[in-house]
């Protein structure tokens, strides 16, 4: 079993957000998978299925970005896994719009969300597929940049990254970790 959890904020508000690609890419999967994402549970909603021919629980914690590892934790826990069957998909706007990166352990790199994951796991043994959203443009500031939707531009290449990060993900489960970043680590999959 492997537990996919995407990383967002609930509601409206937050939904199309740069801070929500972890939600859309874990929803996009969900949806490939045939796996209905309708369970509350673990202080989210989930559901389970097989993907990639492994069992899966994807996750959507509910308890907003910041505090994601209790959501997070509490599923580790009533699942009965260990940090390295967690796998994370989140924004990260050290990466270009578009770029994807798959990376296992480490620390927070100043993510919110991964720092809280870290804090409740008590170390950072998980894997995460980071997908770039960019930097916010001059001297704005990041935190709002991730809670404003995505650009125009960026709008018209988001479902192929969505698209895309379903085929990185399948990798990711049915060859593990070292293929997936040797086929996709630093590879825009805007296009």
């Amino acid at each position: 079993m492997k537990l996919v959890a995407g990383l967002g904020n609930p509601g409206a508000r937050y939904a199309d957000t740069r801070h929500n690609v972890g939600f859309m890419a874990v929803e996009r999967l969900a949806r490939h998978g045939g796996i209905a994402l309708k369970k509350k549970g673990y202080q989210g909603i989930y559901g389970v299925g097989r993907v990639a021919g492994r069992e899966v629980t994807a996750l959507l914690p509910q308890t907003f970005m910041n505090l994601s590892g209790v959501s997070i934790g509490s599923a580790i826990k009533s699942l009965g896994l260990d940090p390295g069957d967690l796998i994370v998909v989140h924004d990260d706007i050290d990466l270009p719009f578009g770029i994807v990166r798959i990376r296992t352990g480490g620390g927070h790199g100043g993510h919110n969300g991964i720092r809280n994951i870290c804090e409740v796991l008590g170390g950072g043994d998980f894997i995460r597929v980071k997908l770039g959203v960019g930097r916010p443009p001059g001297e704005a500031q990041a935190a709002g940049h991730v809670l404003r939707g995505f650009a125009a531009a960026e709008r018209t290449k988001l479902d192929n990254v969505l698209t895309n990060s379903v085929e990185v993900l399948e990798v990711l489960l049915a060859k593990g970790v070292k293929q997936a970043m040797n086929e996709f680590n630093n590879r825009d999959i805007s296009t």
